[in-house]
């Protein structure tokens, strides 16, 4: 398990954990997980989020709040692996984060 602190507005790349379910728990503050072709999910404390095997995402804090979760992967076959992509654009991260002005 691992404890994994975002400072405002710090995400990670968009990636994919292969041969291994990701579970994240946030712990404090608040943040976003987005699965690709998907809208965004908002962290906050006690949100548990399993992330399938194969899928592209990522995940990160609020543009104005710090966010920690908790970690750790489950069903890990041989092979398990993180394939890192992309970085989230800071379009794609304030389409997530910016409430639309309608």
């Amino acid at each position: 398990m691992a404890n994994v602190t975002f400072e405002p507005g710090c995400r990670n790349n968009w990636h994919i954990h292969h041969k291994q379910v990701q579970v994240l728990i946030c712990v404090a503050g608040r943040g976003w997980y987005q699965e690709w072709g998907k809208p965004a999910v908002q962290l906050v404390p006690g949100t548990i989020v399993e992330i399938p095997e194969g899928v592209k995402h990522w995940h990160g804090a609020a543009a104005d709040s710090w966010m920690q979760h908790l970690t750790f992967h489950k069903d890990v076959l041989d092979g398990a692996s993180n394939q890192w992509l992309e970085p989230v654009s800071d379009e794609q991260y304030r389409k997530v984060t910016v409430p639309s002005q309608s």
